[in-house]
């Protein structure tokens, strides 16, 4: 295989003949290109309302470019690179003025987030981390929402198998709440009619439904309501 340099090339002047320059004289344009065909760089700069980034490559800084996404049909995708993320220059024709970027390469700056060879990783600049892992599932689950996170569904299902933490202010549901057994520690309210049906309803210690009251003797009367 020929390999060329373009730094061992001799510098001449372009040979014209008949007009038409010559292959020595295009050899240069033609290094030229195939250099540009995929290149290193790191963006520069990103425009998020035309979804481009500027590149740094070498001693210059390309045009504005679209980067590539996974889907841009009717399903589309959008994870646009961030400033100092390094990427690949793809340039049709070796032309940098029609490349395309494609995100992205490790660096010093900004290290692979795992090391598991399987692993599906993802981690925010917030915080928020999306991993899956095959061996054991989805490992970690963390989202960071600043307002509010909704799910809208005819049912959902959460299974934990040693417990599950709702740590608010306030917890509320807005209608009928079936569980198997509840234990209330620090008090509370309760409004509206309650009722109980199948074993013991206890307060205290005393069994409401079945204790007696003393002083009172056997007969049709009724005692009077509670003080």
């Amino acid at each position: 295989m020929l390999c060329l340099r373009s730094s061992n090339l001799p510098a001449l002047s372009p040979p014209v003949l008949g007009g038409i320059l010559s292959p020595m004289s295009i050899q240069p344009d033609i290094l030229r290109r195939v250099r540009n065909l995929i290149r290193i760089g790191t963006v520069a700069a990103v425009d998020l309302e035309n979804g481009a980034c500027r590149v740094a490559t070498g001693e210059n800084t390309t045009d504005w470019l679209h980067w590539l996404t996974w889907r841009a049909g009717r399903a589309r995708t959008w994870w646009a690179p961030s400033e100092g993320e390094q990427v690949l220059i793809l340039a049709l024709g070796g032309e940098l003025d029609t490349a395309f970027v494609l995100p992205g390469i490790f660096s010093d700056d900004f290290p692979a987030p795992s090391a598991s060879a399987d692993a599906l990783h993802i981690a925010f600049p917030d915080g928020a981390l999306l991993e899956y892992e095959p061996a054991s599932g989805i490992k970690t689950v963390y989202v960071q929402a600043a307002e509010a996170i909704t799910a809208d569904t005819k049912v959902v299902t959460v299974t934990a198998r040693q417990r599950i933490t709702l740590d608010s202010p306030e917890v509320v549901c807005t209608n009928k709440l079936t569980t198997g057994t509840l234990e209330v520690q620090q008090g509370g309210a309760m409004r509206g009619s309650i009722a109980h049906s199948g074993g013991n309803f206890s307060s205290n210690g005393i069994t409401l439904h079945t204790h007696t009251h003393g002083g009172v003797q056997n007969g049709g009367g009724k005692t009077d309501k509670p003080a």
